[in-house]
C-alpha cells in the first residue's frame, strides 16, 4: 500500500511477510475513569429501563432475578475472558483479531463481519428509537427528524478520535449511574413505606402464582431479554487497543463490574419486583412507544414523583444516543483490525491522526443508514429480520470468545508460559468458562423453541430464530475453503508480537493500591 498519504490521513505500517505484524497503530489516549465507565455504561441500557416490565409479566419477581443473575454471571465471565487477553495482548479488534491468532483465520472473519453487522442494525434501532423518545415531549414533529439528528450526533462523537468518545461515553454513563442511584434509593424508600404511604414488603412474593411464574420456562424466556440486556459487556475489551495503560485499566474495570451489575441490575429488579405485582396491565405495555408505562415510571409514580415519564425518558435518550455513540467506535476497529491483518478492505487500515479508522467509520455510516431507511417500510417486516439475524449474532459472539480463550490458555501452557506472568487471570476459570459456554449455547439453539410448541408450526418464526447461524457458517466456510486456512496448532500460536512486554506496559497483578491511590488514578 502506498504510503502516500494527503492531509489528516496517515497510511498503516506496510505489512510484513510474518503471520502477525504489530497492529498497534490507533491513538491509545482513553485513561483510567474512561475505561471504567465505558464498560459500566455498556452493561446499563434500555435492557434494564425498558425490558424489565417484560421480563417481570413473565417470570415474575423471583424468575427474573434468577434469569438476571444467571446473565450477569454468564455476561462477567465472557467479559473476564476478553479481559484476560486484553491485557495480555492489547489490541484493535480484540475477539476478532484473537481468533485468529488462537484458533483459525477463518473464525476472525467470520465473527468480524457477523460482531459489525449486529451492531450496525442495532445502531439503526437506536435511530428509531430515538425518534420515538423525542415524541413524547414533540408529537407533532415528525420522528424522523430526530431520528437523523441523533444520527449525526452519534457521529460527530465518534469523528475526532477515541479520546473524544471516552469522554462522551463517562459522561452518557454518568447520568445513567446516576439516575438508576436515584431510583435504587427512591425504591427503597417506598417499597418500605416511608414515601408513598404503603408498605409493600414482600406481598408481591406472595400473590397469585408466586415468585415464580411459568417455572422453569419462565425463567427461560426472561433469559433471553436479560441475556440480551447485558449485551456490549465485551467493549472493555475493543478498547484495549486505545487505552493509555491497559495492563492497569482493563484489569480494573472488570474487577468491579461484576458487582456494579449486582448492584444496578439486581437490585433494580428486586426493587420493582416489590413494588409492582407481575400482572400489572402496563407492564405488558413496557416499551419505547409507551414510556409512562415503563416499569421504573412506574415505581416513581408510586413514591408521587409527578415527573417521572419525563425524567425516565430523557435517562432513556442518553441510552440510547450512549449505545449509538459505541456502535461507532466498535464496529469500526472490527473492520479495521481485519483490514490490518490482510482480511478485509485496505482502506480500512486508514487512519487520521486522531487515531479514527476513517474509512471503516465511513462504511458503518453508509451501512446503518441503508438499514434505517428500511425500517421506514413494509411496517418494519424487513427490518424485523434483520434484528432477528442481529440477536442470534450476538450470542454467537459470545461463543466465540470463549473458545478463543479456551485455546488462548490451552496454548500458553502447551508451550511452557507461566500463568503467573498474566497480567490479569479470568476469573474461576475454568469452571465459570464452561458454566458459561454451556448456557450461552444452549440458549442458542433453544431461543426459538417456541416455533415448535404452536399449535401450527410457525416457519416464519423459526426461520427469523435461527437464520443467523447458517449467515456465519456462510461467512466462516467461504473464507476457510476460499483462502484455505486451518486450525492454528496450539505450539505455533504467536505470544510475543503486541504483547504488554513489546508494547512496554507493566504488571500490576501483584501490586496493591491504597484506595486514596484508586481514587487519584480513576480521576485523572
Amino acid at each position: 500500500m502506498s504510503n502516500n498519504y494527503e492531509g489528516d490521513i496517515e497510511a498503516p505500517e506496510k505489512r510484513a511477510t510474518q503471520k502477525f505484524d504489530s497492529q498497534d497503530h490507533l491513538t491509545r489516549s482513553l485513561k483510567t475513569r474512561h475505561m471504567s465507565m465505558i464498560a459500566l455504561g455498556g452493561t446499563i441500557g434500555t435492557g434494564l429501563f425498558v425490558a424489565s416490565g417484560i421480563s417481570l409479566s413473565v417470570g415474575g419477581p423471583g424468575g427474573s432475578i434468577v434469569a438476571y443473575v444467571i446473565a450477569g454471571i454468564t455476561s462477567f465471565f465472557v467479559m473476564s475472558a476478553i479481559a484476560e487477553m486484553g491485557t495480555y495482548i492489547p489490541i484493535a479488534g480484540s475477539f476478532n483479531a484473537y481468533a485468529a491468532r488462537f484458533v483459525d483465520p477463518a473464525l476472525s472473519f467470520a465473527v468480524a463481519y457477523n460482531y459489525s453487522y449486529q451492531n450496525l442494525i442495532a445502531c439503526a434501532n437506536d435511530m428509531v428509537a430515538a425518534g420515538i423518545l423525542m415524541q413524547f415531549w414533540l408529537p407533532k414533529v415528525p420522528p424522523i427528524i430526530w431520528s437523523i439528528i441523533a444520527f449525526f450526533i452519534m457521529i460527530s462523537l465518534n469523528i475526532f478520535g477515541a479520546k473524544f468518545y471516552g469522554e462522551a461515553e463517562f459522561w452518557f454513563a454518568s447520568i445513567k449511574v446516576v439516575a438508576i442511584i436515584f431510583f435504587i434509593i427512591t425504591s427503597i424508600l417506598t417499597a418500605s413505606g416511608v414515601v408513598g404511604g404503603t408498605n409493600y414488603g414482600v406481598s408481591n412474593w406472595h400473590y397469585k402464582d408466586g415468585p415464580f411464574l411459568g417455572g422453569v420456562a419462565g425463567i427461560f424466556k426472561v433469559y433471553v431479554f436479560a441475556n440480551s440486556a447485558f449485551g456490549g459487556i465485551e467493549i472493555i475489551g475493543i478498547t484495549a487497543g486505545e487505552s493509555m495503560n491497559p495492563t492497569k485499566d482493563i484489569p480494573t474495570a472488570s474487577r468491579t463490574l461484576f458487582w456494579r451489575i449486582l448492584l444496578f441490575y439486581i437490585l433494580s429488579i428486586l426493587l420493582i419486583g416489590l413494588i409492582i405485582p407481575y400482572d400489572n396491565p402496563s407492564l405488558l405495555n413496557s416499551g419505547l412507544k409507551s414510556i409512562a408505562v415503563s416499569p421504573l415510571v412506574l415505581v416513581l409514580e408510586k413514591a408521587g414523583i409527578k415527573a417521572a415519564a419525563d425524567i425516565m425518558n430523557a435517562v432513556i435518550l442518553t441510552s440510547v444516543l450512549s449505545a449509538g455513540n459505541t456502535v461507532f467506535f466498535t464496529a469500526p476497529r472490527s473492520l479495521y483490525a481485519l483490514a490490518s491483518s490482510g482480511r478485509g478492505w485496505s482502506k480500512w487500515a486508514v487512519v487520521t491522526k486522531r487515531g479514527t479508522p476513517i474509512y471503516a467509520l465511513g462504511s458503518c455510516i453508509v451501512v446503518t443508514a441503508c438499514l434505517f431507511v428500511l425500517s421506514l417500510f413494509g411496517n418494519n417486516k424487513i427490518f424485523t429480520w434483520f434484528a432477528s439475524v442481529g440477536s442470534v449474532a450476538s450470542i454467537i459472539c459470545f461463543l466465540v470468545m470463549l473458545f478463543t480463550h479456551w485455546r488462548f490458555r490451552r496454548g500458553y501452557k502447551r508451550q511452557g508460559y507461566d500463568e503467573h506472568d498474566l497480567p490479569f487471570i479470568a476469573f474461576l476459570y475454568p469452571f465459570g468458562h464452561y458454566f458459561s459456554f454451556f448456557v450461552i449455547f444452549f440458549i442458542l439453539f433453544a431461543q426459538g423453541n417456541g416455533s415448535f410448541f404452536q399449535v401450527k408450526f410457525d416457519i416464519e418464526k423459526f426461520v427469523q430464530s435461527y437464520m443467523g447461524i447458517p449467515i456465519f457458517l456462510v461467512f466462516y466456510l467461504g473464507y476457510k475453503f476460499t483462502k484455505k486456512t486451518k486450525l492454528v496448532p496450539l505450539i505455533e500460536i504467536d505470544y510475543e508480537t503486541d504483547n504488554y512486554i513489546s508494547l512496554g506496559f507493566n504488571n500490576y497483578r501483584h501490586d496493591k493500591n491504597s484506595f486514596v491511590e484508586t481514587i487519584k488514578t480513576f480521576l485523572s
